[in-house]
């Protein structure tokens, strides 16, 4: 079965103290290290999203970051 360019499905299961081993080729293809912090995001009705923190925090900043009044008059 072919997958769209650039989206990844694995599996992991959850042990006994509700940890879950991320997979090798995960962890290579999003450059996760030993010692990364991971958020993880839940919603009720569809599931749970992982996210580096770092890759948050730069989304973040990105966007929430003040504009300058000028940009945008020309």
């Amino acid at each position: 079965m072919d997958r769209p360019n650039g989206k990844y499905l694995w599996t992991a299961k959850v042990g006994d103290k509700g940890q879950i081993v991320i997979p090798k080729e995960a962890r290579d293809v999003f450059h996760i290290q030993p010692g990364d912090t991971l958020l993880l995001f839940g919603d009720e009705a569809k599931g749970i999203a992982i996210a580096k923190y770092e890759a948050f925090t730069q989304f973040a900043d990105t966007i929430l970051k003040p504009q300058d009044p000028k940009e945008g008059d020309e």
